[in-house]
């Protein structure tokens, strides 16, 4: 009983930890009103986490099984997947959207586009192309960061899969010891550049 209640006490600890941590970092970027915010960062965080912790389970284990059960191809870090990373950055982009026209209205979303950088109506065509072109860059820039990152890690692991067994163990360790670096990393870079963008979308000048 006494283990239990330990492992739950340190099960909740960590949590909490979690959630103070989302809290904290949502609190210091997002400068609007929001009960939205703080819950979808929370979320966006924890799911990236645990889909990049799969890559600490040696690279061949599962798809072997998924193989042997006739899976022919079979990823098991969603992130190491475009459609995945793609998935999530058209979501955040689409939230973008939709805060931007409910906060700032039609027109006022459409003259931040028109009038900034250069507040003239000779700059128009211009003050759009850039303005479109930076809105269009934020989801590929959030998808293709975490997705690089995470499959050239797998890359990584693969071609020390193909060393001889008595050199993977020296190349191995320390590239997953690195890893746990980069994992919580990736998914804390995803989750504040979200809260960042949202922050953008709810300033209504």
């Amino acid at each position: 009983g006494g283990i239990i209640n330990l492992t739950i006490q340190k099960q909740q600890n960590f949590v909490e930890i979690m959630l103070d941590f989302v809290d904290t970092q949502v609190k210091d970027t997002f400068h609007g009103q929001n009960a939205v915010i703080g819950p979808l960062a929370l979320t966006i965080f924890v799911w990236i986490l645990l889909m990049n912790i799969l890559k600490l389970i040696p690279i061949d284990y599962i798809p072997s099984i998924a193989h042997a059960l006739g899976l022919e191809y079979f990823k098991i870090v969603p992130t190491t997947d475009p459609n995945a990373t793609f998935g999530m950055s058209i979501g955040v982009f689409l939230l973008i959207l939709f805060y931007s026209f409910k906060v700032k209205g039609v027109s006022g979303f459409s003259k931040e586009l028109a009038f900034n950088p250069f507040n003239h109506w000779i700059m128009i065509p211009f003050n759009l192309l850039l303005e479109i072109l930076a809105l269009i860059i934020k989801p590929i820039s959030l998808a293709l960061r975490l997705f690089g990152n995470m499959y050239a890690g797998e890359v990584v692991f693969i071609l020390i899969a193909l060393l001889p067994l008595w050199i993977q163990w020296t190349l191995n360790v320390p590239w997953a010891i690195f890893h746990i670096l980069v994992i919580p990393l990736q998914a804390f870079i995803f989750t504040v550049l979200t809260v960042v963008y949202l922050s953008a979308a709810h300033e209504d000048h």
